[in-house]
């Protein structure tokens, strides 16, 4: 690793943010995973705006890609339609 100043800040803020964007994704993940495990679909159907809230700000902020989130949120909506 180099000795300058600027790039020992840079390896801080890397290590930050990767902390950071590991946090949300896992917690996203859980979402999803909490989603996908309910049975009841009023409760789904309660549970979707939010989980679909949370893949849109992971991928406005590159932590999961655009399509992705578009097809987790898909999948998602298939599964609360086929739920009786």
């Amino acid at each position: 690793m180099a000795n300058h100043q600027s790039a020992i800040k840079r390896t801080r803020q890397i290590e930050k943010r990767r902390l950071h964007n590991r946090y949300y994704a896992k917690t996203a993940r859980n979402a999803v995973k909490a989603l996908r495990q309910t049975t009841d679909k009023a409760a789904a159907t309660e549970l979707l705006p939010k989980v679909s809230s949370m893949l849109d700000k992971l991928a406005k902020r590159n932590i999961i890609h655009k399509n992705k989130a578009a097809n987790l949120k898909s999948k998602l909506a298939k599964h609360i339609n086929k739920l009786a």
